[in-house]
């Protein structure tokens, strides 16, 4: 492997670890205390990182906790851990949803809650309106996931069916102390965003759907759930929220990685948020007919699937566009990848490709303008040795691109 190509994984790692949930949680509590018994319960794909800060820093203060993440991701943690499947929701995210509401109930009105809550939690805990299964959930998430809708969109729909998202969560607290730390996986960091919005109102004015183009056999689901709690509702009243992790310190603890590593750096103060593969031969082009610098961008791409598609993410399918612009130009790489560790229903966190990747790839056999069309970018990338594969990474601040001119 080349120092370059070495040294952009090394930034990407060194992204990942200043928003580490199990460091920004120990950090968030030694800075803000939470006295007295806690109760704390941590959902999303960062939970389990995150409850052992919690834990790291309250020991003996927990008194009861519920941890609800994704297959795979639990580690290590004292507290009691479900698992529930992710990015389309099944039977134990209704159980997730059921259990965590237990917690909420076999508490007593003294008790303060810790809750800390990253990107993921759509679909890993649920409570549905009467009138809906889990088929029908599966078949909403199923949809949402090839809608090209950005994730905004799609959790103001997540949050239309739900019992607990919309901030439904916080009438079930009783006004009860609670704490939330949170880690933002979307733009602008909104808590009512974040995970669908479990313990924060959504303004008014995006309450809405109608400028979402839904399919006809969603009209009647719509409804279901009633009405989410406005902003003024006294269930808010005993919550504090604090967005402990974002996209801004992951980019930025990059640039000071890339800087300390002794490349001249361009952080790119706009998110990308756009189609995958007309953004990945964007950002490919910047790299090529720009100075020697690396370039760091952060977002989220969205991509509308096929009914069929083949292996691969929004990460996959930006990195195999850009290896395509890319081509014959070997001073040149890209890294794209999730920072959770996971690019779509893959163990992928993305790619780092460069200019000879299409040359590797093809000696396989395969062809990058075939793959990427299939929406198959994961099975050429993996024939030309490009994939990146972290595990989970105990964090989830969106998307990072990271583009090198070397010479």
């Amino acid at each position: 492997m080349s120092r370059h190509r070495q040294n952009l994984l090394n930034i990407f790692n060194h992204a990942l670890l200043a928003v580490n949930g199990r460091h920004c949680v120990a950090t968030a509590l030694r800075e803000a205390p939470v006295n007295g018994p806690v109760v704390v319960i941590a959902i999303g794909k960062a939970a389990a990182s995150m409850a052992r800060g919690a834990e790291e820093v309250l020991g003996e203060q927990i008194t009861d906790g519920l941890v609800i993440t994704k297959y795979g991701h639990t580690g290590a943690c004292r507290l009691t851990c479900l698992e529930a499947a992710h990015p389309v929701p099944d039977e134990n995210s209704l159980v997730a949803g059921q259990a965590l509401l237990d917690c909420l109930a076999r508490n007593p009105q003294a008790t303060t809650f810790l809750f800390l809550i990253s990107g993921g939690a759509s679909a890993l805990v649920e409570v549905l309106p009467e009138g809906m299964d889990s088929g029908d959930l599966a078949r909403i998430n199923d949809w949402l996931l090839g809608s090209g809708l950005d994730i905004a969109r799609m959790n103001r729909v997540r949050k239309s069916v739900s019992m607990i998202k919309g901030g439904r969560l916080a009438t079930y607290l009783a006004g009860r102390a609670t704490v939330g730390l949170l880690i933002s996986d979307v733009i602008g960091d909104d808590p009512a965003v974040i995970g669908s919005g479990l313990l924060a109102a959504t303004p008014a004015d995006i309450m809405g759907l109608a400028d979402i183009n839904l399919p006809g056999w969603f009209s009647a689901l719509s409804e279901l759930a009633g009405p989410m709690p406005a902003a003024s509702d006294p269930c808010f009243e005993t919550i504090r929220l604090n967005v402990i992790a974002s996209l801004n310190m992951a980019c930025s603890a990059a640039a000071h990685k890339a800087d300390a590593l002794g490349y001249d750096v361009f952080l790119h103060p706009d998110l990308f948020c756009c189609d995958a593969e007309s953004t990945g031969v964007r950002l490919a082009t910047a790299v090529m007919r720009g100075a020697n610098i690396l370039h760091i961008w952060g977002g989220e791409t969205v991509v509308e699937l096929p009914a069929q598609p083949g292996r691969g993410g929004r990460n996959q399918h930006l990195a195999l566009a850009a290896a395509i612009s890319l081509q014959g130009h070997p001073d040149c790489l890209l890294l794209a990848a999730a920072t959770d560790g996971t690019d779509g229903p893959t163990p992928d966190a993305g790619a780092l490709v460069d200019g000879e990747t299409l040359a590797r790839g093809e000696l396989s056999g395969v062809n990058a303008q075939a793959c990427l069309q299939a929406f198959d970018a994961g099975s050429f990338l993996e024939a030309s040795g490009d994939l990146i594969n972290t595990g989970p990474t105990g964090t989830n601040v969106m998307d990072i691109v990271l583009g090198l001119k070397t010479h």
